[in-house]
């Protein structure tokens, strides 16, 4: 047998990934040199951009938010000679909303599929529900380490009962002697309280100091020692606020001598040794939600005198006089046990003691041969696995996303408009359309890859536009490279894909600065927009409006100027329009794919069948003369396509790509037809040959994009306008990509 598992795993801290471990030892390691040897190897979860130093059993990683990640580590374990798969699941491992990256990977497994569920939630979200509803539907096992946890998926996730499988959680077979490990870390003359984990909000740590000072009353010799790092999700959003307040708090009840902190992801062993010398061990978790609790498990399995609040994976493990329980936040409650426990040690040691003899029921050794029987057992079964069909939105087939080329575009006062080759041209300086668009794409970078990098540019584009910006809210457009204005007053081209850039940063704000700082500027330029005359100024308007109006749908003012410029746009479809002529101008000129696109934005804000049809009238008319070969062929704006006249083939540029891209991408989400999908697809691949001369525009050297093609080849400058153009396009297939997933998941 050969085992291929997915799961986070060390060094990298996560108590999922010691979970794997160890269940990788006890099936793996522990049957080498039995008759019938079994096989392993570990595909390896890391955390956003991290890299660790793996041991020799992780042969694949995976970035959590890098699509194509997952679909290459399907392929490697289709061709691993692997017999079954085990995947360890909690939905914050995982990249894409609620862990949704994960499903095209286990569409594709070509072996069974055994989930081990860390995290069952009792009310989850639509997407919660579906996401796991559908791993459930793949795999031909699940284990659950809780009966409750077999309760909310029958009763929520309406997940088969037989095919649910229960295994308690394993602890490692580790023992060690209370009065050496208490000697060992200098702890004889001390009654030793202890709680470990990962530190967050929800482990209610506050409670057992407040707990603290009755009990010292009595027992002076007290000392409470919270072991663990703060959790990372957490640093990343509000630093160590909640240990500081915790020591604040320690602070003002002058408990300094009786709490400590050891702010470290300790080894396992040493772990066990702190746990063997405690005296008595607290979960003091907030709520009840906990489905399952390695560190709970870990408590009991060595033999600790657990006191616990009521949460769910408690309430079942400390059953039957195992443990005591007292309620959420009821530090007066916590107060009396531990003073009985303290003052009566025959009932502690008989706590210990029935612990104790239930954890040896459940070590590694024995929950890891459950694992191997029960694989062996599907094995026999010889079930058969369907796999989804490939779809022509495929990420796999992309070049890595890859922001080397705006770090070299940009540099502190914003991003650079144009480039020799793939190097920047400094005499050209900067404009407010190119910032614009690179804002918009820093912003969806971050918010659909969480790339640090990404976020860290976002605030020298947004600081370019507030720079730009007039008093009576119009912006200038250029700047030269010694920072002098080159206009007085730019293009309403320009400042409609400024608020397009700034309405998407108030519906996707990373922080709020960013966000004030957005909203300050988008409602300063406000004022202008019933003033605008050019159809692209007033769809990119329109386009940063539908952004800003998905988060904030109450703001009537707002959706009535929406309103008023779709009416422009449609009265210019009207004066234009013929049965043989579905457009908005008497001829196509360049950016045509943007105005549907308005349209196609506008109509789910405001709900207009007649919108809707319009929009996809004009959609269907412009797919008929770009797309009839089967490939974009974009118009050219040598002489562009006149109404009654020749198209122009040549110079075509990735801006009308990317409108290509966009327009059908809005058309899907608004549709839900994946026609759609596959049109946007084509379009994208324009960039990569497949288009009128069958030439790559992206260069895989310089991670750039390459600013067109005339008759006589490829333009091989490399501006920011189609760079980004490029990497906008890129990260719309990956969530047109994902959306496809989710279509498939809601039938």
């Amino acid at each position: 047998m050969k085992i291929a598992y997915i799961s986070t795993y060390p060094p990298r801290e996560c108590g999922i990934g010691t979970f794997t471990m160890n269940l990788y030892k006890s099936m793996v390691m522990n049957n080498e040199k039995s008759k019938d040897p079994i096989e392993g190897f570990i595909v390896a979860m890391n955390d956003h951009e991290q890299t660790f130093n793996y041991p020799e059993e992780v042969k694949l990683t995976i970035r959590q938010e890098h699509q194509r990640d997952y679909l290459e580590a399907v392929k490697f374990i289709n061709l691993s000679g692997a017999d079954i798969c085990v995947l360890e699941h909690e939905f914050g491992i995982f990249g894409g909303q609620n862990g949704i990256y994960i499903l095209p990977l286990l569409h594709r497994l070509e072996i069974p599929l055994i989930v081990t569920l860390h995290t069952i939630v009792k009310t989850p979200s639509y997407n919660e529900k579906a996401v796991l509803q559908e791993i459930c539907k793949m795999a031909y096992k699940v284990i659950v380490m809780s009966h409750k946890a077999i309760e909310f998926l029958t009763s929520i996730y309406d997940v088969d009962k037989g095919k649910i499988v229960f295994i308690e959680h394993g602890v490692p077979d580790i023992q060690f002697n209370q009065e050496q490990s208490k000697k060992e870390f200098k702890l004889e003359n001390k009654k030793l309280l202890l709680t470990f984990g990962i530190i967050s909000r929800n482990k209610g740590i506050e409670t057992v100091i407040k707990a603290l000072p009755k009990v010292i009353e009595k027992h002076p010799d007290i000392l409470y020692i919270v072991l663990g790092k703060t959790h990372p999700n957490v640093i990343r959003h509000s630093g160590e606020e909640y240990r500081n307040y915790l020591q604040r708090l320690i602070k003002s009840l002058n408990l300094g001598n009786h709490v400590i902190f050891i702010n470290e992801f300790i080894k396992q062993k040493e772990l066990f040794k702190y746990l063997s010398a405690s005296d008595i061990y607290i979960t003091p978790y907030l709520n009840e939600a906990q489905i399952t609790s390695g560190t709970l498990s870990y408590a009991v399995g060595v033999g600790s005198a657990v006191v616990s609040t009521p949460y769910w994976h408690a309430l079942e493990l400390l059953a039957d006089g195992r443990g005591r329980l007292f309620n959420f936040n009821d530090s007066e409650k916590l107060s009396m046990i531990l003073l009985e426990l303290l003052d009566k040690p025959e009932v502690l040691k008989n706590l210990r003691k029935k612990a104790c003899d239930y954890g040896k029921t459940i070590t590694w050794p024995k929950s890891g041969s459950k694992y191997v029987a029960l694989a062996g057992k599907i094995l026999a079964a010889k079930p058969k696995v369907l796999v989804k069909k490939e779809t022509l939105v495929d990420p796999l087939i992309l070049p890595p996303f890859s922001l080397d080329h705006i770090k070299r575009l940009t540099d502190d006062t914003g991003i650079i408009q144009h480039a020799k080759f793939g190097i920047p041209n400094l005499k050209e300086g900067y404009c407010l359309d190119d910032n614009a668009r690179a804002l918009l794409m820093v912003l969806m970078a971050y918010r659909q890859k969480k790339d640090e990098f990404a976020l860290n540019l976002a605030p020298i584009y947004l600081s370019y536009i507030h720079y730009m910006q007039n008093k009576d809210g119009t912006f200038r457009n250029f700047l030269s490279f010694s920072r002098n204005f080159l206009d007085e007053i730019g293009s309403e081209d320009s400042f409609g894909r400024t608020i397009w850039a700034l309405g998407y940063l108030l519906a996707n704000a990373p922080n709020d600065a960013y966000y004030q700082t957005g909203k300050l500027v988008f409602f300063n330029a406000s004022p202008n927009f019933e003033k605008l005359q050019s159809i692209r100024g007033i769809a990119n308007s329109m386009l940063g409006i539908s952004y800003y109006l998905r988060s904030n749908p109450s703001d009537i003012a707002m959706t009535e100027r929406l309103r008023n410029l779709a009416g422009k746009l449609i009265k210019h479809y009207e004066e234009n329009s013929s049965n043989s002529w579905k457009w908005f101008e008497p001829l196509l000129a360049y950016d045509n794919g943007i105005l549907p696109l308005a349209l196609l934005h506008s109509a789910e804000i405001l709900n207009d069948d007649r919108i809707t049809k319009i929009a996809l009238e004009t959609l269907n008319f412009l797919t008929g003369i770009t797309l009839k070969d089967g490939y974009l062929s974009i118009i050219g704006n040598e002489k562009w396509y006149k109404k009654e006249c020749e198209r122009s083939i040549f110079a075509q540029q990735p801006v009308d790509a990317l409108a290509m891209v966009l327009m059908y991408h809005q058309a899907f989400h608004l549709t839900k037809d994946k026609d759609y999908l596959n049109k946007l697809f084509s379009c994208f691949m324009w960039f990569l040959g497949e288009n009128d001369l069958r030439m790559s525009l992206f260069d895989f050297e310089t991670k750039g994009c390459c600013d067109g093609f005339e008759s006589y080849g490829v333009n091989r400058n490399q501006g920011a306008e189609s760079s980004l153009a490029y990497l906008i396009s890129h990260l719309i297939v990956l969530q047109a990509y994902e959306e496809y997933e989710e279509i498939d998941l809601i039938k």
